[in-house]
């Protein structure tokens, strides 16, 4: 197996509006230049699809995340980098598709796309926060549901020191540290 077909799956966890699916969007168009075959499983469009019908709370978060942590990982094992931008707020939900990797013997990487979630509200791409402050909506992950900050990421992004570019970079740059780039 060549260097291009070895699979992984790349975990973009952080706050909603921190970057983490442009980031993997730079670096999924990257990894395709030079060979790769990418897939990128962005949260929102698994919850219209693959996870309609769940909701917000810790239960459905954590069920969310396992489906796609098991998508990721069935890409992975066969030579697809998976992409995976999704907030996925708790430890313990994260820790059980990285057991799940290691069980399978596939590659797993672990990003903290740290942006603060005051950066991030200025950002608002999708009006989360602008709904949450005016209390058209409840829950929103490091507002007024909690979000568990990796301990120990393979690799934390300061999205907002650095360009989009310059995040991928770095994200690539960690890949091909580890051999998978």
């Amino acid at each position: 197996m060549s260097v291009s077909d070895q699979g992984a799956t790349v975990w973009l966890t952080g706050l909603p509006s921190a970057g983490k699916t442009t980031i993997a969007l730079a670096l999924a168009e990257r990894l395709r230049g030079e060979g790769h075959r990418v897939e990128v499983l962005d949260g929102d469009e698994i919850r219209e699809f693959l996870s309609a019908g769940l909701g917000f709370s810790r239960e459905d978060r954590h069920t969310n995340v396992q489906r796609i942590g098991f998508v990721a990982e069935l890409l992975a094992s066969n030579g697809v980098k998976a992409l995976v931008p999704v907030i996925a707020p708790f430890a313990d939900s994260r820790e059980a598709v990285r057991k799940r990797h290691a069980v399978e013997g596939t590659a797993y990487l672990e990003v903290h796309v740290a942006t603060p979630v005051e950066v991030c509200s200025e950002r608002d791409v999708k009006g989360l926060y602008a709904k949450q402050a005016a209390g058209e909506i409840s829950g929103l992950t490091g507002v007024d549901d909690p979000y568990e900050a990796p301990r120990s990421p393979d690799l934390r992004i300061e999205s907002h020191t650095q360009t989009v570019r310059e995040s991928a970079s770095a994200l690539h740059a960690l890949l091909t540290e580890r051999g998978l780039a």
